[in-house]
């Protein structure tokens, strides 16, 4: 069931690249998630929480912006396969396997990538515009993180 976690927090990195990390990070703080002894024990650091949050925050609105390029170009897709590895890590490191959680995190954030590019075109076609269907991805995106989190 871990490694299933794992790889859905990928998919919300794919997603939004900072949402995984900044909801892992945050269950980790507050809940006391097992990560002591882990190289991945940063996630339940004071300040790391809300480093990501921030960050998630910044992402929500700079996704909305015309000049934001898009989530398939080497940097933006590549950055998105090390945060899904980075949360599903920390998710798998809370039963001793950040490494397999950290492959199915990367795995999950390609699938979030692609799938959610393709969604989000299909709904920016049927919607006429693109910032519904760019809310509709960040409501998914945020109750989805939610969720993940919650059931680790």
């Amino acid at each position: 069931m871990i490694f299933v976690l794992a790889l859905l927090i990928g998919v919300v990195a794919g997603l939004r690249a900072m949402m995984a990390p900044a909801a892992v990070a945050l269950a980790a703080r507050f809940h006391a998630w097992p990560l002591e002894g882990s190289w991945l024990a940063f996630m339940g650091y004071r300040f790391t929480p809300w480093i990501f949050l921030i960050a998630a925050l910044g992402e929500l609105v700079t996704d909305k912006l015309p000049s934001t390029p898009s989530r398939k170009v080497a940097a933006q897709f590549g950055a998105r396969v090390v945060l899904g590895a980075l949360a599903g890590g920390t998710i798998g490191a809370t039963q001793g396997s950040a490494l397999v959680g950290g492959l199915c995190g990367a795995i999950g954030a390609v699938a979030g990538t692609l799938g959610g590019a393709a969604a989000r075109g299909a709904l920016a076609a049927r919607f006429g515009s693109d910032r519904p269907a760019a809310l509709l991805e960040d409501a998914v995106a945020i109750a989805g993180a939610f969720l993940i989190v919650t059931a680790v």
